[in-house]
């Protein structure tokens, strides 16, 4: 797997913010990575050191549109920690 593909987006939400302040950083992940691969992509992307990740599947939300029910997409979510005093500029607005 490329290590450009294995993380679409950063999470950007309250609970997130929350975690940021803790070293935690949430990503948007490839439903096929495991947590090894999503590491070893925010080391190669980011030039940092994460201690752990936490992986999890984000169930879609029943939803309805007038007459038609449905649901939304299934997500793969990974919480990510770095060793101490890292951060990742991306999420730092540098």
């Amino acid at each position: 797997m490329i290590y450009e593909n294995i993380l679409i987006e950063p999470v950007l939400s309250e609970k997130a913010n929350l975690l940021r302040e803790e070293g935690k950083y949430v990503f948007k992940v490839d439903p096929r990575a495991n947590k090894l691969q999503i590491k070893e992509a925010v080391r190669r992307l980011f030039n940092v050191h994460p201690v752990s990740c936490t992986v999890m599947v984000v169930g879609g939300k029943p939803k309805r549109q007038r007459y038609k029910k449905g649901y939304t997409a299934t997500w793969k979510k990974a919480i990510v920690r770095l060793s101490k005093d890292e951060k990742i500029p991306l999420f730092e607005g540098v």
